[in-house]
This record gives structure tokens, sequence and C-alpha cells, in this order.
């Protein structure tokens, strides 16, 4: 009885947060923890980094039969900012809140062991949602595919400091690729899936312009033009082909805004052009440089040699350069044929334009 008391007394005097977090007190500091505090405590685990969480929106879209995954990385001051979209099984819409809860998972009879653990606790998306600042479905289609974005604060989850270094790629005792060198930064974890997946699906990386840009070719490289796809409703196709859909830059930018891509008039105008280009996967990049070492100018955001910015800066600088650029270009049948190359050596920034010469 008297334990009974001390138990009611406690619940009694403990605060309302208190008592939603415990089930039983059995006093001397020892209490036993309800179900939803201890799963929450535990995907506080699972996730001590952002690069923990990026692996783990991979392997969700792999497991929801993805061939091919588009990462778009951004940072705005402290907030880092991640859009997954895949060609997978999609997301049902009664299931888009739902895949967040704990325990919830369409992997019933097949869990999953790889590199990264065990895959298919129904826990993934909800660590990742206990961790990030928000974390929701933007959009998805069944059978065609879906995308996720999540927002982390960088003070509250760590990421490495070194967001833009490539890693160097080798060979492990099996003779498989694999990445040797290089900070364990969101470009090696999403490098790391790409290798050890890429009999599978593709992986691609970059910025949301990037990614736009390359989820434009992707739609184009498989367009029908005598099925009418581009006077198709956008919402009636797989996600990963709605932006060939767009009719012109301001349709362009509502259907990439639809899958979490936030761009410009004057970007997706360039897109559209032809004069951002669509990535290379994230494989087929690590392998060409591994057998091809790449001696041409690098990229701004890239060199470690003197002055070190942000892939977002960089991005910012490069689409200045290509805008004043094409203000004169066109008096001169000039078109660029890709994003300005910029290179940094101890004083000297070099910038390079590769054009097209009209007719």
């Amino acid at each position: 009885m008297a334990e009974s008391d001390d138990l009611i007394s406690f619940i009694a005097s403990a605060t309302g947060e208190d008592a939603l977090r415990i089930e039983e007190s059995y006093g001397d500091g020892f209490v036993r923890l309800r179900v939803a505090e201890a799963e929450r405590r535990q995907a506080k685990q699972d996730i001590r980094s952002i690069e923990d969480a990026v692996v783990e929106l991979l392997r969700n879209a792999r497991d929801a039969g993805a061939t091919a995954l588009f990462v778009a990385s951004s940072k705005v001051g402290d907030t880092r900012n991640i859009v997954c979209i895949d060609n997978g099984s999609g997301i049902p819409d009664a299931m888009r809140e739902r895949i967040f809860d704990a325990r919830v998972t369409s992997k019933l009879e097949s869990m999953r062991m790889d590199q990264w653990g065990l895959h298919g606790r129904g826990m993934a998306l909800y660590s990742i949602r206990q961790n990030a600042r928000e974390a929701f479905v933007v959009s998805t289609m069944q059978g065609g595919g879906s995308s996720l974005c999540a927002s982390f604060d960088t003070n509250a989850l760590a990421e490495r400091a070194d967001q833009s270094t490539w890693p160097v790629v080798g060979k492990n005792d099996e003779g498989e690729p694999c990445c040797v060198k290089g900070p364990r930064n969101i470009i090696r974890t999403v490098a790391e899936f790409a290798l050890a997946e890429r009999e599978t699906c593709a992986v691609y990386l970059g910025t949301p312009t990037e990614i736009a840009a390359t989820l434009y070719g992707f739609a184009l490289d498989r367009a029908d033009l005598a099925s009418g796809l581009f006077l198709s409703d956008p919402s009636s196709l797989p996600l990963c082909e709605r932006l060939g859909a767009s009719a012109d830059a301001a349709d362009f930018v509502a259907i990439a805004g639809s899958l979490g891509l936030e761009l410009s008039e004057r970007t997706a105008q360039r897109i559209m052009a032809g004069t951002i280009s669509a990535l290379p996967s994230v494989a087929s990049q690590l392998l060409s440089k591994r057998e091809h070492p790449d001696t041409r100018s690098v990229d701004l955001a890239l060199d470690r040699r003197g002055l070190k910015i942000s892939a977002d800066d960089a991005e910012d600088f490069k689409d200045a350069l290509a805008d004043a650029f094409n203000d004169f270009a066109a008096k001169y049948y000039l078109a660029l044929r890709q994003s300005p190359r910029i290179r940094v050596a101890k004083d000297r920034i070099t910038v390079t334009f590769d054009i097209d010469k009209g007719e």
C-alpha cells in the first residue's frame, strides 16, 4: 500500500510533462519510462549528425524501390535543408503524417542489414523528425515517387565543418570501389551510399538549382513527344518527370516548388535554355575522377589552397557571372555551354566561360 501511496504522491507532485514521460517511479531516482519517451530518447541517439539523417533518407528511398534518387542540399544561416526526391513506390496520402510515427514501416517481412545497420524497424523517419526543425512529405504519388524535406538547426544537430570536399575513391579488400579519404561530410555520406548501391540505383547530389536541372534532364530523357508530354497535367506524371512538362519559366518555378526546390524565374530560364546542365550521378563522378584525375579548373567552393566560401555562395557567384555574361552575349550570338568555371590560385581567381558560337 505504501508503494502505491508513494506513486500517487509522486504523480500528484510531478509536473504535467514528467507524468507524461514516466510510467512508474521506484524511488531513489529510478523510474520506468513510458514507451513514447523511451522511443524519443532512442531517436535522439540514432541520429547524431545531419550526415546520419541524410543516409536514413537515402535508405528509406532505396527500400521504397527507387532507382533514381535526387538529393538537394543547401544551407541558409544555421539551417541545413535537405530535400530527397525519388522515383520509388510513393506514399499513400493517408500515410503522409503517419510515416513519421515510431514503429511505422512498410517492411513487415523485409528488414535489411547493410553497412549502416538494421533498417526496417520503423524508426528512421521518426528519428529524423525528432532531430529536425521540421520534416515532412512535400509531394508524393503512389507508384510515382516521393519528395521529403528535412530542415536542421546546425547548432542543435552537428554537421561536418567542411561540406565542400569530395572524397577520394580507392578499392577495398574485395577490389570494390570505396571512399578511402576525405571528411565524413554530407558529400561523403551520399558518395558511400551511391557506390554501395550503384547496381540498383543512381544517386544525384547538388544544390536545389543543380538538382532541378538534373530532374529536367531526367524528364526530357524519358519524354515521349508523340504522347504530348508537354501538354500533360504535371500532377498526373511521376514526380521525377514533372519538370519536363513545364510550359515556361514560371511554370518551371511552380513545379519545382511543388517538389521542394525553390528557384527564381531567371534560374528556371537558364535551366530550360540549357545553360545550367544536368549533373552526372555521384557514382559516375567518383569513378570517372578515379580513372581520369581531373586537371581542369576547380570549383571555388572545393579549393583548399586559399579562399574558402560555402557551396551556396559559390553558386551565387557563378549565377552573377553568368548573368553578366548573358547581358552582352546576345550581341555576339554567343551562349554559355555550362556554368562558368572558377579556378583559385594563391593570388588569382580565373574564370572560364565555355561558349557556343551562333551561326
